[in-house]
């Protein structure tokens, strides 16, 4: 075989080899974002209640409903009506990634308090809900707007709606507030990123110290081939810009997944009615569990600026 028969082989060899490689390492790094590992439904359950946040006498007593809501993207959403109160008024909760519907008992308590019951859902592929990947907002901001449609046709165009999100639960809320039809009257995003391509870029260098543009782009790539869409789909900050309605933006300053910046920016390009919380401590998605007090003070001060025809309960 002559030299250069050789150098051709040798880089076709080469060629091929980074090749595999770059397809592994995109399959893997897409699967950890569209199989991301969830907590198990017991453990949240065992977790919630032994915190006091999950009170299963009162959520047996007051589970009106149980709803089972047909997705655009293909499969059912699970949900719950919780109905304390004699009121239309309504708050929609969305929980956070690898999470469930049962962590959204402890704002369904909170917003009793401020006169509204709640209707909690698990997301596509949590909990009790379909669908096959997570999307971080792209697909659950379709099953949200399912969700506020079917609420709003029982509760009726007089009763106030309200949207509360927490982490991917928050980032959907915007999502959907921005760029689909809004059906609700405020929204309450909690801890949101404002765009997947700059977290993802963040987690890749932090964890898994990459410091070059490239797990980026292999997400990208292979999430548009498998899963349908680009990271800059994903981008609430975006969104947050067609949002006419109230937005209660809340962060706790020590959050170290998703930095508490990413909220101050959406509340700075938010136009019309806004308020913005950080708080001094809690973790991520630790807002409400470490200033339980402060956060109902904040969202009752929110609702009473803000809100139309707003009353706290007694």
């Amino acid at each position: 075989m002559t030299k250069k028969k050789k150098w051709l082989l040798a880089s076709a060899v080469t060629t091929a080899l980074a090749t595999i490689a770059t397809t592994v390492f995109g399959i893997k790094l897409s699967n950890r974002l569209m199989y991301i590992k969830k907590k198990d439904d017991a453990f949240i359950l065992e977790r919630e209640t032994l915190a006091k946040r999950f009170d299963e006498a009162w959520y047996n007593q007051y589970k009106d409903t149980e709803l089972t809501i047909e997705s655009p993207n293909g499969y059912t959403i699970s949900g719950v009506v919780l109905k304390p109160l004699e009121t239309k008024n309504t708050m929609i909760i969305c929980h956070g990634v690898t999470e469930n519907k049962i962590n959204s008992v402890r704002f369904a308590r909170l917003f009793e308090k401020l006169g509204y019951n709640s209707v909690i859902y698990d997301h596509r592929r949590h909990g009790n809900s379909g669908g096959k990947t997570t999307s971080f907002g792209y697909y659950e901001k379709i099953d949200l707007e399912a969700v506020v449609k079917s609420v709003r046709q029982v509760v009726g165009d007089d009763a106030i709606i309200g949207v509360h999100g927490e982490s991917m639960g928050a980032a959907t809320t915007l999502l959907y507030a921005g760029l689909l039809e809004d059906k609700a009257d405020f929204y309450i995003a909690d801890c949101a990123f404002s765009d997947f391509g700059e977290l993802v870029s963040l987690i890749a260098h932090k964890d898994m110290k990459f410091n070059t543009p490239i797990p980026l782009h292999l997400a990208n790539f292979f999430l548009r081939m498998r899963d349908g869409y680009y990271l800059k789909d994903v981008n609430p900050i975006t969104a947050v810009k067609n949002i006419t309605k109230p937005v209660l933006f809340i962060h706790t300053i020590p959050d170290l997944f998703i930095p508490h910046e990413m909220t101050k920016a959406m509340y700075e390009v938010k136009t019309g009615p806004k308020m913005l919380k950080l708080f001094d401590k809690g973790g991520h998605a630790d807002a409400f569990n470490e200033n339980p007090r402060d956060y109902l003070q904040v969202v009752s001060k929110f609702l009473d600026e803000y809100v139309p025809a707003y009353k706290i309960t007694e």
